[in-house]
């Protein structure tokens, strides 16, 4: 689903040089030490600060909406019959009530060597899984011997962006408020908050609500040519009532809903209808970029995302394209950190 045409942009418009040395290989501690650009949209002005100066630019009355998905141990290691090792990475469960029926669940997964998976995969533990369809992009699709998820944090590993080398603690590649398990891949605005940063927002008189939208692997998905041919990948969300009902009272009033990253964005935006916020869960492929008309979101927070990629794009399309290029421009110049482990950016 496209989010707006944006026919005067090619892919090489959002390219950008960024060197290596710039790309963060640990977060910042305490997480919210970051630094902070905030992009004022009325009259393009840049400012630079630390994270938890954030504060000072929210207003009584807005309504802060962060995403409490968090990351699964999604990598997992197999052999094949000939005991050749094949890594397996989960993308999302598709059929959970398979197990009450007596069968074991079914996951899209992304499997290396993916040939090599013939004659089904078995796990240390003793977990068998084997290939039941093949999709259009190569993703397979696996049933399993058993409930994967009593076997996961035994087996598995959390899944690290491919420009990470360093190791990193499992805990700092997940939000402070993380509740529901499904990601592969950490709602990274998020990672700047501590609970104690919370706690002063809230002292502000804003409110913060929460939606679910679980990260796949397509996140670090290059667009290759024409955004016009990029398909996304289907993404799982929820938006629970509450977040609905103060979402929609504050579009009402005139107050300001604050993105915490661009799942929430695309979340908020997939799941406008008319004039409100419609509750409920669903699915979402929704590819924003310059020409999309916003309806949900007024502010975002948000990291410095790869040159060419989606994310870039969804944050053109919010903050306008010359002053995003111009942001990265500067903090190139400023040598902010970028990417997931990277430093932070306010879109007002």
């Amino acid at each position: 689903m496209l989010g707006g045409v944006g026919a005067s942009y090619t892919l090489e418009n959002f390219d950008y040089h960024l060197p290596p040395e710039l790309i963060a290989q640990q977060g910042a501690e305490p997480r919210d030490a970051s630094r902070l650009m905030v992009l004022h949209r009325a009259g393009g002005r840049l400012e630079h600060r630390v994270f938890r100066d954030v504060v000072e630019y929210l207003r009584p009355g807005d309504v802060l909406v962060l995403n409490q998905s968090k990351v699964i141990p999604a990598r997992l290691f197999a052999t094949n019959p000939q005991g050749t090792p094949v890594e397996v990475l989960l993308v999302r469960e598709l059929s959970p009530e398979g197990m009450a029926e007596g069968r074991g669940s079914v996951w899209e997964a992304m499997l290396k060597p993916a040939k090599r998976a013939k004659g089904g995969l078995r796990f240390a533990d003793g977990l068998g899984a084997e290939v039941i369809a093949v999709e259009e992009d190569g993703t397979r699709v696996l049933r399993f011997s058993g409930n994967v998820w009593e076997h996961l944090e035994a087996l598995g590993q959390t899944p690290l962006p491919p420009y990470i080398h360093a190791s990193v603690d499992p805990r700092r590649y997940q939000t402070v408020y993380a509740r529901t398990p499904g990601s592969v891949a950490a709602p990274t605005a998020g990672l700047h908050f501590t609970p104690g940063l919370l706690e002063r927002i809230r002292a502000t008189g804003v409110e913060t609500r929460y939606v679910t939208l679980h990260v796949g692997p397509g996140t670090f998905k290059p667009v290759k040519d024409d955004p016009d041919r990029h398909t996304m990948h289907a993404e799982p969300y929820e938006v629970p009532l509450e977040t609905a009902e103060a979402v929609g009272r504050a579009k009402a009033e005139g107050r300001r809903v604050v993105a915490v990253g661009t799942t929430v964005v695309r979340t908020l935006e997939s799941a406008w209808q008319g004039q409100g916020l419609r509750a409920g869960g669903g699915e979402t492929r929704l590819f924003i970029r310059p020409g999309f008309a916003f309806r949900a979101v007024d502010a975002l927070i948000t990291n410095f995302h790869l040159p060419k990629s989606t994310l870039l794009m969804l944050v053109s399309a919010f903050a306008g394209y010359d002053l995003t290029m111009q942001a990265y421009r500067t903090a190139v110049e400023e040598r902010y950190r970028f990417y997931s482990l990277g430093d932070a950016m306010l879109i007002l």
